[in-house]
């Protein structure tokens, strides 16, 4: 399980803090008609945070160096 944690580290804290950042945005800035899908409930407004903090997480991912047999 410690393995797994440290692997994915930067992820869980990509979804901690784009789930934060959304909740915020709904809460500042949310939409008060409730027109809006994303900005007008705080469960999708963070469930969308935490998604785009998920794939900002893992931008700047190293590339894997090639074996020695060309492989990947």
């Amino acid at each position: 399980m410690k393995e797994f944690v440290l692997k994915y580290k930067w992820r869980f804290v990509g979804v901690l803090l784009g789930g934060f950042a959304g909740f915020l945005y709904w809460y500042y800035i949310g939409c008060e008609s409730g027109t809006c899908p994303i900005q007008s409930n705080w469960h999708t407004s963070s469930l969308y945070g935490g998604l785009l903090g998920y794939l900002f997480s893992d931008i700047k991912k190293k590339k894997e160096e090639p074996k020695e047999d060309g492989t990947v």
